[in-house]
This record gives C-alpha cells, structure tokens and sequence, in this order.
C-alpha cells in the first residue's frame, strides 16, 4: 500500500511539474498566472521569523493577484523536521518554503523538494547569485564589524577584517561561536576561504570570546562589555539605534548567508507557488528587503533603497559558507579555537 502511494505522488509530481512547464512554454506566463488565481491559494513555509517586510511583500502579492497566501514561521532546524515529518507521513501542505542555502541543500538531499518549472524573473538576477531547476536567491543577509563609539577613536576603527589582528584587539573581541553553524562559522569559512589557515589562526591568539546570544551581542557591545564584535549583521544594526555604536562594512567585502526559495514536494498549488517565487523577485519586492538592511539579489533593485541604506544594500560580499563542506569547516574551526 505505501509503495502504491509513493508511486501515485510521484506520478503526481511529474505531471503538475510538466503540467506546469508546458503552460508556460506553450502559452506563456499569463497562463501560469491564471492557473495560479483558480488555486487561490498558496502556503508558504519560512525560517524567516517576524519579518514586517515579509509580511509587506505576502500582503502585496494578495492585493495584487487575489490569492490568499497562509505563512508557517519557524527557525530551520523545526521546519525541516516538520517537513520532513509531514511528507513521511504522506501529508503534503506547504507549497513554498524559504530558507538559508545550508538548510535548503540538506532538504535537496531529504528529497523534500521538487522543480519548479521555471521563474522568468531569475534572468534578473545579478552575481554572483544563479538559480538552478529547483532553488532560488531571495535576498542576502550580509556581515559586517560593529564598534563602541566610546571606546574606540575614529582613528582607532577597523577597516576591515584583516585590522582584526591587530594586537591592540587581543582579548577584546567578542565573537559569534565559529565553532558552531551561524554568522560565526559563515564567517570563518569566508576568512578561511580569502585569507588561508594562517589568518584564523591569527584570530584564534586574538583570544575572542564567543557567544550565541546575537540577539544581544550588540547590545553587550552597546554596554562597553567590549569595544569590538565581530560578525555583526546588518539587519540586527537598525535594532541598536540609540546606543553608542557604529556599524562597519569590511574594506575586503562582507560576509553574507543567502536565503533561497524552493517548491515542496507534491505542492497542492504549484502554480500560485511559482508565482509567489515570481513576487519575491520583482524589483518592489526587492527593494523591500534592501530598506530592511538584506542584500537585493535582482538588477535595479538597490537604486530603489532608501538613501541610509544604499551603501549596505550594495555592499561588496566577499564570501559565504560552501554547503558541500559545512561539517568540514565546523571542524577546522573546533581545531583552530581549542579550550
């Protein structure tokens, strides 16, 4: 019996995929689109956990097409096994979910995921950012290096990571953990990456402190318990208004986690989920995030940023994690900051 299912929702994937695809080839996006609005509905599944301007685009794509869109907020970890969970057990909900690239790889390889069909508005994408058949670049969460105004001199400022070394830092850096997935592990690849095992190895006799409270880091650099944090994302800076603190954008470029969007596996409105990853993409939508503090990932959308943000919403990226060797790097980095 559970084989017979399993080969009937195959089926069915194959056919809503080439169901899809042939409408478009044949008679155009508008044909998607109408299709998508016989739906009425799409349910999205998002790691991105109270967002306003997520909920601004969502409101916008159902004042815009008339098809109600329902979003399922959880942090990764939670909704990868939920997904995982729900498909196991042959239930089929979510149609869309949205994600960081190290979780959505592992859900590609839980076999969770399924084409979809094509996104015309991913001929707009800007590199380094490309789609493939299944994923696709939404908007990037970049990294920078944040100071206290009061205990660090303009003159005093790093400019970059590479200032990071310098000895008057050491034993005054607080650091998101690099030994444990996050903006900090992001980083260290990034730094890896860029600069070779000899520069975190210089971090590691900086002797930073780490933490896992991001949430708060920013804060504890507000407070003067240290004068320098490091990775600071960028999103989390508008938080600290107020507080003397000053966000600086790395002289090599930014670390940054990409989020991506992808279809679900036996999606039940695949057409209204292609359209809403349609959505996200326009320019509208994109600058949406851009005046939020993430990163547009599609042309002309950082022009359309409000004045204070453009410099972040364009900001040079320097790197991100590599999924295939995530669980490698995590072990460097358990090597380079032993006890």
């Amino acid at each position: 019996m559970g084989a017979r299912r399993a080969l009937l929702a195959a089926v069915c994937v194959a056919a809503s995929v080439l169901l899809a695809t042939t409408a478009w080839a044949q008679d155009g996006w508008e044909a998607v689109v109408q299709a998508a609005k016989k739906e009425g509905k799409v349910v999205l599944y998002t790691s991105r956990i109270g967002s306003p301007t997520h909920a601004e685009i969502c409101k916008a794509f159902e004042k815009k097409y008339g098809i109600k869109v329902e979003i399922l907020e959880l942090r990764a970890n939670e909704l990868r096994e939920k997904i995982r969970t729900e498909q196991s057990a042959g239930r089929f909900l979510a149609d869309v979910t949205q994600n960081g690239v190290i979780t959505l790889g592992a859900q590609l390889r839980d076999g969770v995921l399924q084409p979809h069909g094509g996104i015309p508005n991913t001929q707009n994408l800007v590199a380094p950012f490309v789609a493939d058949d299944t994923r696709v670049p939404v908007f990037v969460m970049s990294y920078g290096l944040l100071v206290n105004t009061r205990l660090v001199k303009p003159a005093d400022e790093p400019r970059g990571w590479k200032d990071v070394l310098d000895p008057k830092w050491k034993g005054k850096i607080l650091a998101d953990d690099m030994r444990k997935f996050g903006g900090g592990n992001i980083l260290y690849q990034v730094l890896h990456q860029a600069f070779g095992p000899t520069f975190v190895e210089g971090l590691a006799k900086q002797a930073p402190v780490f933490s896992r409270d991001i949430g708060n880091d920013g804060r504890r650099i507000g407070r003067g318990e240290y004068p320098l944090y490091l990775p600071q994302l960028y999103n989390y800076y508008w938080e600290l208004k107020g507080l003397p603190v000053k966000f600086i954008v790395p002289e090599e470029g930014s670390s940054y986690a990409p989020f991506q969007l992808a279809m679900m596996k036996n999606a039940p409105h695949p057409n209204a989920g292609r359209l809403l990853m349609q959505h996200f993409l326009e320019v509208e939508s994109q600058a949406a995030y851009g005046n939020e503090g993430s990163t547009p990932v599609v042309r002309g959308a950082a022009e359309r940023t409000k004045p204070e943000v453009r410099p972040f919403s364009e900001v040079k990226l320097l790197g991100t994690a590599d999924p295939a060797r995530t669980d490698e790097m995590l072990r460097k980095a358990e090597e380079t900051f032993k006890p």
